[in-house]
């Protein structure tokens, strides 16, 4: 059995241990706040954008020959985009999204397609490295808080891998903010573009509807030559969007898994405190008997 030393030892560790976790169950909620924000203040700026896209797609006599959207014959070559984290303790954040892109892996393979690995953060390019997968792209230092022009900068290297006819297929796997206790992994077809993005909705049908008393646009240049240009910019956003939900789902993933550790620092506490006053009274109980003992052997 521990001594009463060793127990409260162990007492003061946990308890460094639960103010250690505590802090960052805090700062984590501070930043998800942060990061609700900067989704919210983001769709406007991407729902603006897809509209806008619809709108020149109809003008436009024809779309489907234009780089980021044309469909190769025969799909031979995957690349997979794995957003994770930079850190850990977040709890399944990074393992569950990396299970996923694994599983999309076997499934690609089965079909006779070449696999390519691009990654945001350093979680996931360890794992990948680990088990000797050859990395096309690695971006880190930003996953927790991301940047549009960090966006960019994934975005140019996944069209021109593209365009260069060096994969034929781009899917992004990120993990999608839900809320603060559900985060669930989604899978984004990125390259090549679907046509149902220029297609549009309901809603934008709606939208057009009311502005039909408006005169038609003149467009200069080409609406196909706009297209082009709008495009690239269709997909930095569609992958900042994905940066910007990993990034709250990691802190999300984070204060949920310290709020936890906190909570199991606190019964291991209250389970070693017992474990003390029982070995206290037992030695008390213990130097009792002694006495008596002693007492009894003088009498005697």
């Amino acid at each position: 059995m521990a001594s009463l030393q060793d127990i409260r030892r162990r007492i003061a560790s946990v308890r460094n241990t639960r103010k250690i976790t505590k802090a960052l169950e805090l700062v984590a909620g501070a930043r998800l706040r942060r990061a609700q924000t900067r989704i919210e203040e983001m769709r406007p700026y991407a729902d603006r954008m897809q509209e806008l896209m619809v709108g020149t797609a109809k003008a436009a006599s024809s779309f489907r020959n234009l780089a980021l959207m044309q469909r190769r014959d025969e799909v031979r070559r995957v690349a997979f985009v794995v957003v994770s984290g930079d850190r850990g303790l977040a709890g399944p954040f990074n393992g569950q999204v990396l299970r996923r892109a694994f599983e999309l892996e076997r499934q690609a393979r089965s079909q006779g397609q070449d696999v390519k690995w691009l990654v945001v953060g350093r979680k996931g390019a360890s794992t990948l490295r680990f088990r000797r997968y050859q990395l096309e792209g690695q971006w880190a230092g930003f996953s927790d808080r991301p940047t549009y022009a960090d966006a960019q900068a994934v975005a140019h290297a996944l069209a021109e891998l593209y365009t260069n006819q060096e994969v034929d297929r781009v899917v992004l796997v990120y993990n999608r903010f839900v809320s603060a206790l559900v985060q669930r992994v989604t899978v984004t077809d990125l390259l090549p573009i679907p046509e149902d993005v220029l297609q549009g909705g309901d809603e934008r049908e709606r939208a057009q509807e009311e502005r039909q008393l408006n005169p038609d646009f003149i467009y200069e240049p080409e609406p196909e030559q706009i297209l082009e240009r709008l495009l690239p910019v269709y997909l930095e956003t569609e992958i900042y969007r994905a940066l910007l939900e990993s990034a709250a789902s990691f802190l999300a993933s984070q204060m949920t898994a310290m709020r936890n550790a906190s909570k199991n620092a606190g019964e291991l506490i209250d389970r070693y405190t017992l474990q003390m006053n029982r070995a206290r009274q037992a030695e008390i109980t213990q130097e009792i008997l002694e006495v008596v003992a002693g007492a009894e052997a003088l009498t005697g």
